[in-house]
């Protein structure tokens, strides 16, 4: 039984193995027929591509032609779109510029474009034709923009008015109506002191509206290559209207020798409006200049400056020809003042002037400017170093009987106190020829030199009197003079206390001095020396009633007759005396008082008896102390001789 079990599942197992290998040998069969299929495609599939090659050949050429028909079909509209430009640039090109300035520049814009677009297009065939056409009207269209700008900046560029220049300064500076020097309102110290903080109305040269539109045309003038002619009609429009505007407000351009042939009154005035001028010159006509040609000339640097330092040259010039005529003329004291004026106005317009002409092309003008301070420095110090010399040296035979203060003391005090006034600006001229010394005691040694000079001077001309007496009085009168002016004015706190007290001291030995003269002689007739009858001492009696045994009655009337007639010719003549300070009159008087009269009341009092006992009395005592002090006060009065005799 096991066996046939065994057998049996053997021969499954083998039927298995049969049924495997025999659905082997089908998919191998199936796998080559697929083989051999697949094989039969791939052939085929070679032939169809090869087939078909060159139709997609032929296909992607016909893309690619498309492709060259689209951009040509493109390159054509914009080159046909660039002629149409042309087309309307021409048109408004030859229309002109004055019916709608803003197109005609959008058209040179055009054109422009044109040009560089053909220029880089050279395959197209017509390109050299396109441009040489563009380029002849652009020229043409320049050619036009010139003209343009030209008659655009005539047609707005006019002279102004000197009362439209006189609206814009502050109320300060104007010309007052009516007065003799209108024209001058601020030709003074003080006016140079009101003009530094003053507030100036700008002026308006060109309208702002038109501004940009010459702007625009500037522009395409340079960029057309066109600069030198944008500059020129710039030039000779702007700079003749400047000048006209200054000769109408009377700006001349005179020469050293038409300033030498001028009358100092008139040359004076002219300083003052030389003054005047400049100050409108600067603050109003050149910064309202160079604003013009700042917005005209808005980003082409090369023309800003040169245009506004041609336009405003020969103004410059016409303006310091003047000054530098005043400062190379012959100087002379009354000279310094205009000539510290000047110096002023040029110190006080020096930042303005630095900022206004500014740049390389306006160095010119700038040192021009600066050189004229440097002169007028100079010429004022040599003037300074002039009066110095002239006050010592002043030889006027100019007579001054009285004794009074001479005309060169007030004179020369004058110009001292008027010195002071200009005190900041000395300092300033001082510090322009920088020697070490502080600019203070430059001030204060240029003074006390000046008053040295005069003193000296009036030394001198006090020897001219034949009268000692008033020699000393002339001298005390001035030099009390220079001390009360010194006292009361800035000069005091340069020269110092010491230089008024020592001179103090001098007026009161001439003082002194006059009354010793004066009064020496007359005094001796009241001395007690000499009265007796043997002609000794002639000693007076004890007694109080004035008599004295030993005195001579003679030489008692001798005495008082020669009093009363040396007393009489002191009145006469030194009532015509002058001493004009009234407190100094009154001390002097005072002195001579308290000498005079107690001898007097003394000598009557000893010796008045002896007169009065004896025949005509008055004869000889004419005067009581009253009557004396009464006639003193009229001392000094200056009087005329007619009455003084009186």
């Amino acid at each position: 039984m096991g066996v046939p079990v065994r057998a049996m599942g053997i021969d499954s197992l083998s039927e298995k193995a049969a049924k495997m290998r025999e659905s082997l040998d089908k998919s191998q069969l199936i796998t080559e027929n697929m083989v051999s299929i697949l094989g039969s495609f791939d052939h085929r599939l070679s032939v169809l591509e090869t087939a078909m090659r060159p139709t997609q050949i032929r296909t992607h050429a016909i893309r690619r032609a498309h492709e060259n028909i689209d951009r040509t079909l493109k390159a054509a509209d914009v080159i046909l779109d660039r002629f149409d430009l042309s087309r309307e640039a021409e048109a408004k090109i030859l229309r002109g510029p004055h019916e709608d300035l803003e197109s005609y520049l959008e058209a040179i814009e055009q054109l422009r474009g044109n040009i560089v677009f053909f220029t880089n297009n050279k395959s197209f065939k017509s390109s050299d034709g396109v441009i040489n056409h563009a380029s002849n009207l652009l020229s043409k269209a320049i050619s036009k923009l010139e003209q343009e700008f030209k008659q655009l900046l005539s047609s707005y560029s006019k002279s102004v008015e000197p009362d439209r220049l006189y609206e814009c300064l502050p109320n300060s500076l104007r010309p007052s109506s009516g007065s003799p020097d209108s024209k001058n309102p601020a030709n003074s110290h003080t006016g140079h002191i009101t003009a530094e903080t003053a507030e100036f109305t700008p002026l308006i040269l060109i309208p702002p509206r038109v501004l940009p539109l010459l702007h625009d045309l500037a522009k395409h003038m340079v960029q057309a290559g066109h600069t030198q002619q944008c500059l020129v009609i710039y030039r000779d429009t702007r700079s003749t209207v400047l000048e006209e505007t200054l000769q109408k407000l009377g700006v001349e351009k005179l020469s050293k020798d038409d300033v030498q042939k001028m009358q100092w009154e008139v040359l004076e005035l002219k300083i003052g409006t030389w003054i005047h001028f400049m100050r409108i010159a600067v603050k109003l006509l050149f910064t309202a200049e160079r604003k013009v040609c700042d917005q005209m000339f808005e980003g082409i640097e090369s023309l800003k400056d040169q245009c506004f330092a041609d336009v405003t040259s020969g103004s410059v010039s016409m303006l310091l020809s003047f000054g530098d005529a005043i400062a190379k003329s012959k100087r002379s004291p009354e000279k310094l003042f205009v000539l510290l004026d000047m110096y002023e106005i040029m110190r006080e317009l020096h930042s303005e002037i630095e900022s206004l002409f500014r740049g390389k092309s306006c160095k010119e003008i700038r040192e021009s400017a600066l050189g004229l301070t440097k002169r007028l420095a100079q010429t004022a110090q040599e003037t300074f170093g002039d009066f110095e010399e002239a006050v010592e040296k002043d030889a006027t035979k100019t007579a001054v009987s009285d004794g009074t203060v001479h005309p060169l003391t007030s004179y020369v005090i004058n110009y001292v106190k008027f010195l002071f006034d200009y005190q900041s600006t000395l300092k300033q001229l001082f510090q322009e020829f920088e020697n070490g010394e502080d600019s203070n005691s430059q001030l204060a040694s240029v003074t006390m030199r000046i008053m040295q000079a005069l003193q000296i001077n009036l030394e001198g001309k006090s020897k001219q009197y034949k009268d000692p007496a008033l020699t000393n009085l002339f001298l005390m009168n001035n030099i009390h003079y220079m001390v009360r002016s010194v006292r009361r004015s800035e000069a005091k706190d340069l020269l110092g206390d010491d230089w008024v007290q020592r001179h103090r001291r001098v007026v009161q030995q001439h003082a002194n001095q006059y009354k010793r003269i004066a009064w020496a002689k007359i005094l001796q007739c009241l001395s007690i020396q000499g009265l007796s009858s043997s002609g000794g001492g002639g000693s007076v009696g004890g007694d109080g009633g004035g008599n004295s045994s030993g005195a001579s009655r003679a030489l008692v009337k001798d005495r008082l007759k020669i009093f009363n007639g040396q007393f009489e010719e002191l009145h006469q003549r030194q009532s015509q005396w002058t001493v004009p300070d009234t407190e100094l009159r009154e001390s002097l008087r005072l002195a001579v008082a308290e000498v005079l009269l107690p001898a007097y009341r003394s000598f009557i009092k000893r010796f008045g008896a002896l007169v009065e006992n004896g025949k005509n009395p008055h004869k000889y005592i004419r005067y009581t102390a009253e009557d004396l002090d009464r006639m003193l006060g009229e001392f000094f009065e200056g009087k005329t001789l007619n009455e003084a005799r009186r």
